[in-house]
């Protein structure tokens, strides 16, 4: 089994900026891409961002321009750079795995707070 652990959450003002880890631990073998997602009370979660072990990256539309997903493949784990943060932005951010075997999102950490004040 895949273990992810988010560290970063936090409180920040309107256009500060603040970044979000993830480490992966266990049967690591079994991981391809990894991604963060988001979910704000009330809300559906949405994607964020995701990137590859080859670097390729994707982002959802609300953060283009702003947020920064990145990866280091040798320890595992995934961070995000968040800038210019607005209060749409408040919300549970959960690290997420793709198992590589069974072609689903299989792993998911159990989530950090960002809440960003007006």
């Amino acid at each position: 089994q895949v273990q992810l652990g988010e560290s970063g959450g936090g409180l920040v003002q309107a256009g500060g900026s603040l970044r979000l880890s993830c480490a992966a631990s266990g049967s690591i073998f079994n991981i391809d891409g990894m991604g963060w997602y988001r979910q704000a009370p009330g809300k559906q979660r949405e994607l964020v961002a995701t990137i590859t072990i080859g670097g390729s990256t994707n982002y959802g539309n609300s953060v283009k321009g702003r947020f920064t997903i990145f990866r280091d493949n040798a320890k595992n784990t995934v961070s995000l750079q968040m800038t210019t943060l607005k209060p749409e932005d408040t919300a549970v951010y959960y690290c997420a795995a793709y198992n590589r075997h069974t072609l689903r999102w299989d792993y998911w950490g159990q989530g950090t707070q960002v809440t960003v004040s007006s």
